[in-house]
């Protein structure tokens, strides 16, 4: 495990087991780096002075690395996999047009899809243009479709993309945001073998676990 108990230790991953900071948890077990972690809840301590310092935004995930501070999940993800040096979780930079094309794709068009269809916005058709990612079954298509080429999104090798993208994937085959095809159902069972993903899983399972005890 790459979680340590360690005040000097250069990366700190800030996050609340509920929250999109289970992909960034995910993302640094992959790499294996070693991190500390600082549990924040919603209305205090991610809402306080100190961690506004860090992220105005309030909310989580964020990591910080040597003094710089990085925010937004698939910006930790790419981040994360370029200072990997060990593994390889991301492509020769002359064979990232997959890697970045799909990275922001779930970063923009999947993301505000499935964000406006689970609180009901309906976009008319005069309006798909302004959206950016059109209509929901059009994205939710393409994806699928990108997903039958290979087993990840850079061909036969896993990356930080797949990452984001299969946490998307992966909570849509869970919670129903996403519709029952086999092209999610066979990548998200692909994913969750994975030892890195069970590692940081196991980590928040037993944190949400903890904080539904305390309460």
């Amino acid at each position: 495990m790459s979680l340590v108990d360690n005040p000097n230790c250069a990366l700190t991953l800030y996050t609340n087991p509920m929250s999109r900071g289970q992909i960034a948890r995910w993302m640094l077990e992959e790499s294996e780096l070693e991190y500390q972690q600082e549990i924040l809840e919603y209305e205090q301590s991610m809402k306080s002075a100190e961690y506004l310092a860090i992220n105005p935004m309030g909310k989580v995930p964020a990591i910080t690395h040597e003094g710089k501070v990085i925010t937004e999940c698939a910006a930790i993800c790419a981040y994360l996999a370029d200072i990997t040096t060990h593994i390889s979780l991301a492509p020769a930079v002359s064979d990232r047009a997959d890697y970045y094309r799909w990275l922001f794709f779930a970063a923009g068009p999947l993301e505000a899809a499935i964000v406006n269809r689970s609180l009901g916005v309906e976009v008319s058709a005069e309006k798909q243009r302004m959206v950016g990612y059109g209509q929901y079954d059009m994205v939710v298509d393409v994806l699928a479709k990108k997903l039958t080429e290979s087993d990840y999104i850079c061909g036969s090798h896993f990356t930080a993309a797949d990452v984001y993208i299969g946490s998307h994937v992966i909570w849509g085959t869970l919670f129903g945001s996403l519709p029952e095809r086999s092209e999610f159902s066979d990548y998200a069972g692909r994913l969750s073998e994975r030892k890195g993903y069970k590692r940081a899983k196991a980590i928040d399972d037993e944190l949400i676990g903890l904080m539904q005890t305390s309460d």
